[in-house]
């Protein structure tokens, strides 16, 4: 299977949107279930780009950008996962191994980027200081239209003009390292999130965890649905737990104003 010309630029314009979205964190389209998804569809394989979606997002589920910090970057992660297991054939884990060396080139892009817009901030003071709005808004926009054309020409380059030699090389690999990257592919997921629950796993939604766990791993299911549906549902017990507890501890405040106004002496006089 080939990227045509017309795909290639059909996903470097999504791309370029999602680089976009990603250096501004607005809507949050450049999440890897969203870029592997739309990428499978651009390709005409869009069940090949839900699995993709899957597996990467979970491998990313806990890498934030955390202030001047870049994680691998999830964008061309989510395009390469699906452009790879597209052309070359391999497995959706194995694609994931093989998509972190275009992911690690656009993490170090980002990173030269924050460096260099650095310059821009004495410009921008200089304008704002003189109340030229037109000349701070266009410097402001700028680097954003930088970030979003990089992303468009190296999604192009990589997905389209390096599939060729990129599918040989992937190709030329011995079995035995070939096997690494499928192993890794399925290790990352597991990573992803287990990073994702050392940031947010309380010890009182531990038994909800093993709960999910035991109906995934040991009931069969024909999908995962059921398991959706169950954790929705533990998910609206809690939500409504605490609700009510909030309810009633603000009635009990409410309670102990009107105790406390009553009990100072004030009503009779």
């Amino acid at each position: 299977m080939q990227v045509t010309l017309m795909e290639g630029i059909l996903i470097s314009v999504f791309t370029v949107l999602a680089g976009i979205d990603f250096w501004l964190e607005g809507f949050y389209i450049f999440r890897p279930m969203i870029v592997c998804t739309v990428t499978g569809l651009i390709l005409g394989d869009l069940r090949l780009g839900i699995i993709t979606g899957g597996l990467t997002e979970l491998a990313f589920a806990g890498l934030t950008p955390v202030g001047g910090t870049q994680p691998p970057n999830p964008v061309l992660a989510g395009v390469m996962t699906v452009v790879l297991a597209f052309t070359t054939g391999k497995s959706a884990a194995a694609s994931i191994g093989l998509s972190l060396p275009f992911s690690i080139l656009m993490q170090y892009i980002i990173l030269f980027y924050y460096s260099a817009f650095s310059l821009f901030t004495k410009k921008l003071d200089v304008y704002a200081k003189n109340a030229e709005t037109k000349k701070f808004t266009r410097l402001a926009i700028l680097p954003t239209l930088i970030v979003g054309l990089t992303y468009g020409v190296v999604t192009f380059l990589c997905a389209y003009g390096a599939q060729a030699p990129m599918k040989d090389l992937v190709n030329s690999m011995p079995v035995w390292l070939s096997h690494g990257f499928e192993i890794a592919g399925n290790i990352l997921p597991a990573v992803g999130f287990g990073l994702l629950l050392k940031s947010m796993l309380k010890t009182e939604f531990v038994p909800y965890l093993l709960l999910g766990f035991a109906a995934a791993c040991f009931i069969k299911f024909s999908n995962l649905m059921p398991v959706a549906v169950i954790g929705f549902s533990l998910a609206m017990i809690v939500y409504y737990r605490d609700k009510k507890e909030k309810a009633n501890q603000k009635k009990m405040l409410e309670k102990i104003d009107e105790n406390s106004m009553g009990g100072d002496g004030s009503d009779g006089i």
